[in-house]
């Protein structure tokens, strides 16, 4: 007799095979390199916009805040900043950027997308940025914050209901 896994057990472990798995600054790269990719070879003048260079500007400037923001808190906080290991967070941080976004390194991250998709100058890599919060989403995220739950309970159903995800 023939057995098959069935649709949702094939996408349970697409999951834990991806959950945790890909470095978030890695991620970033790859995404990176495919806007690169996109800018190279499908330009089309329906889509070009030119740099613009001051949201450019903008997006990282506000990406590079999130970011050493988020990662001094951290260590102000002495817990982990290792994305692959969840469980290694000794504290929760709530305060400061932390009560505008609870990931804004995360938020950093894909401000330095858009900051590249802008430089860049074709609508294409923009599309792109679904994709990214998507993924992080569902394989970075949502993994992290049921270790969250698990290790601080009622605090962090609290903050999780007080601040959102992303901005």
């Amino acid at each position: 007799m023939h057995t098959s896994l069935s649709d949702e057990t094939h996408l349970n472990l697409l999951e834990m095979n991806l959950a945790l798995k890909i470095p978030p600054a890695v991620l970033t790269l790859i995404i990176a390199g495919a806007m690169w990719w996109i800018d190279e070879n499908m330009n089309h003048s329906w889509i070009e916009f030119g740099p613009l260079y001051w949201a450019a500007s903008i997006s990282l400037a506000l990406g590079g805040i999130f970011g050493v923001l988020g990662l001094v808190q951290f260590y102000q906080h002495s817990t982990s900043i290792d994305p692959h290991k969840p469980d290694k967070v000794s504290s929760l941080v709530t305060n400061g950027i932390y009560s505008v976004s609870r990931n804004p390194m995360y938020v950093a991250l894909l401000l330095v997308l858009a900051a590249y998709g802008f430089y860049l100058g074709n609508g294409l890599t923009l599309a792109l940025l679904p994709v990214f919060v998507g993924y992080m989403n569902r394989f970075q995220i949502e993994p992290e914050e049921k270790v969250m739950q698990e290790k601080f309970g009622e605090e962090f159903l609290h903050y999780k209901r007080d601040v959102r995800r992303w901005l």
